[in-house]
């Protein structure tokens, strides 16, 4: 009777939520559906998701063009039962009793969708190991 166990919810960031932390998010949305919540943040979201990394993930079959970066907020992180960094650093927060994860990616901003190809995988690579980790493959 899975349907009774709160549902897991992760939060990716990075520091412009406009590369890395929306691919894996991306990733995770079609990956594991509605059986977890997903959020991504910025400790300084950009104005807009890097082009490159939309067209990348769009070769990947996930189309991310109408997400938008967002702030990262004290109550996303508190809401969050598993917060997975990437370069953001000492700007985000930590609070007892979550499981944090820093994934150590290359930042796609400013480069090419043949750049953001490897990255992309890296991204896709963890997160289908994440989701074992949490037992939703």
């Amino acid at each position: 009777m899975s349907d009774l166990q709160p549902k897991v919810s992760v939060l990716f960031v990075c520091v412009h939520n406009a590369g890395r932390s929306q691919m894996a998010a991306a990733f995770l949305t079609h990956l594991a559906g509605d059986r977890i919540e997903v959020r991504s943040a910025g400790s300084a979201p950009a104005d807009t998701v890097n082009p490159a990394a939309v067209a990348a993930m769009a070769e990947a079959g996930i189309d991310m063009s109408a997400q938008t970066p967002r702030i990262l907020t004290t109550e996303a992180v508190q809401a969050s039962d598993v917060v997975i960094t990437m370069g953001c650093g000492d700007t985000c927060p930590v609070f007892p009793g979550k499981r944090y994860f820093d994934w150590r990616l290359d930042d796609p901003a400013g480069q090419g969708v043949e750049a953001v190809r490897p990255i992309r995988d890296e991204i896709e690579r963890r997160v289908r190991g994440l989701l074992t980790e949490l037992q939703l493959h």
